[in-house]
């Protein structure tokens, strides 16, 4: 019995904290349930640190093997010779981490709040029942030891997840087939190296927090993050399995029993590319009072998997799926708020569940593309543009013009980030564009050559006072504009696009153009990582 509960120990997870349970401290549903750092004895917390720093290593050798072996080549190291020796040496060392994982093991199997995590953890592996996953739920550990709590199988068809979820794709051009052949032959090394390059420098590129040594030196940033949101908000931490096998790290925090209106909408939070539910953008809408479902990209904390757009797509669908079926909110009760890059899976899940109530958009853009052309060379324009239509094709302005529902758009006036030439110049900023985008796919009509001109001129307002200098110089009467939407409304079929606008004058396709951008758009004075306040997080418009 002694020796099955050392090896149980041995290959048991790293225990981070352990959390005081809500029943003992939330009597009165207001007291934070504080809890404490585990505190592991001399022996584990000796052989843990050796193991730590030996993960360290084996990280920065990994993603500097390419030049190290390059390295090794000219030097002369990589033979047969040099090899066997330096063979001896990786195996001693192996053997020696072995003899301190047998140790780390020891030290955990005297410890008794190990020994009573370690045991719940496994009597819930067994019976996962809401019991024992409350149990569990008390203690933060290495994700991946956790229990799956939601499956996209169980309510989808398995035959359906070899392809993943749907996504749009950029068509093919259509050649005659002895061109396609030539071409495809003539194309094969572009090919290659986009491929080598999306899945090497260039997903790390794009998506950062997906890097193991930036988790590694984020870990207590997050592992705070993760103690409050539980501590402090009675968050409950979930395993998905999306329908490619990612394994999904999702926080719930669930305001319905409060009594506020705002806690019967859920806020579903899509991160952006080094962000983490643990410190990202879910503190907003929880300042809100709203319900808050955060979820981590995968391949960023607890979540498995890489980055890539269908990946992101099937961790977006089985998050949906479980705030629908296993946390009880309707579509209509859901919100979806993104930051940044997370515009993509937001975008993607209006588009692809139209019943949503409405789309916040932060700080995103409309497209990849240029964004990627700002940091690469202009000669390799060509590959680059391969490379991101062919496997990083976030083509968020093309997803949201499928959504008929309410969206605002939240542009950061010294944005840094989604901007091809720098924050002083706003008019390059791609929030910019992705409102275009929307106005002119809704409102063909209105959005003319000079009704444009207009909105861009708004657009290129720096500042508030200048805003309303442009907005008033057009003289737009609000009230006007808003019966004009109004009674096309009524009389007419609703879905977009509307021809409203089409025997208007040029002075009313102005005035009505500017009064939609200021509706779909507002502008933050800030820079691209700010936290969002609430007092400027709020459902969009709707007529």
């Amino acid at each position: 019995m002694a020796g099955w509960m050392w090896l149980r120990c041995f290959f048991g997870p790293n225990l981070q904290r352990i959390h005081r349970s809500p029943d003992q401290t939330r009597a009165d549903g207001r007291t934070p349930r504080r809890g404490w750092n585990y505190q592991p004895r001399g022996l584990e917390r000796h052989t843990d640190s050796i193991l730590g720093w030996a993960s360290v290593l084996w990280s920065l050798s990994y993603y500097s093997s390419p030049l190290l072996l390059c390295y090794l080549y000219r030097k002369g190291y990589i033979c047969s010779s040099k090899l066997v020796p330096f063979s001896q040496y990786v195996g001693t060392a192996l053997v020696c981490l072995l003899g301190v994982a047998c140790l780390r093991g020891w030290g955990r199997w005297r410890n008794t709040e190990y020994l009573q995590f370690i045991s719940i953890l496994e009597e819930t592996r067994k019976n996962h029942t809401p019991s024992n996953k409350k149990k569990l739920a008390c203690f933060d550990f290495d994700f991946k030891h956790w229990p799956v709590d939601f499956s996209w199988k169980e309510v989808s068809s398995p035959k359906l997840s070899k392809g993943g979820v749907s996504l749009l794709r950029p068509e093919p051009k259509h050649r005659g087939a002895a061109d396609g052949v030539l071409s495809s032959v003539r194309t094969l090394p572009c090919h290659i190296l986009s491929y080598l390059i999306a899945h090497s420098f260039g997903r790390r590129m794009l998506y950062p927090g997906s890097v193991g040594l930036l988790q590694k030196a984020m870990r207590p940033m997050l592992q705070q993050g993760q103690a409050r949101l539980v501590e402090e908000y009675d968050g409950q931490r979930n395993k998905l399995v999306a329908c490619d096998g990612n394994e999904i790290d999702t926080m719930f925090v669930d305001r319905r029993r409060d009594g506020g209106p705002a806690g019967k909408t859920l806020v579903i939070c899509c991160e952006g590319n080094a962000g983490f539910y643990e410190v990202g953008c879910m503190n907003t809408p929880l300042e809100g009072g709203y319900s808050v479902l955060g979820w981590n990209h995968p391949g960023f904390g607890g979540s498995t998997g890489v980055p890539f757009p269908q990946n992101e797509a099937n961790a977006m669908d089985v998050v949906i799926q479980f705030a629908v079926h296993k946390l009880g909110f309707q579509l209509s009760d859901i919100i979806v708020y993104a930051w940044s890059i997370g515009g993509f899976t937001a975008s993607w899940a209006v588009m692809s569940y139209p019943e949503i109530r409405a789309l916040v958009l932060d700080a995103s853009f409309d497209d990849l593309l240029p964004l990627a052309l700002k940091v690469m060379p202009e000669s390799w324009r060509p590959l680059v543009t391969h490379t991101v239509r062919q496997y990083m094709n976030l083509n968020n302005a093309e997803q949201l013009c499928k959504y008929q529902g309410p969206v605002l758009l939240i542009r950061r006036t010294k944005d840094e980030i989604i901007t091809t030439t720098g924050p002083e110049d706003i008019m390059s900023n791609r929030g910019n564009d992705l409102l275009l985008k929307l106005l002119q796919y809704r409102y063909p009509k209105v959005m003319t050559d000079d009704a444009i001109r207009a909105v861009r001129q708004w657009l290129a307002a720096g500042t508030q006072i200048e805003g309303e200098s442009v907005y008033t110089g057009y003289e737009v009467d609000d009230d006007w504009c808003l019966s004009v939407l109004q009674s096309y409304q009524t009389d007419r079929e609703t879905l977009f696009p509307w021809s409203v606008g089409e025997d208007m004058t040029l002075e009313g396709r102005r005035q009505l153009a500017l009064f939609l951008a200021r509706k779909y758009m507002r502008n933050f004075d800030t820079t691209h990582c700010t936290p969002l306040p609430i007092s400027e997080f709020m459902p969009p418009w709707r007529l």
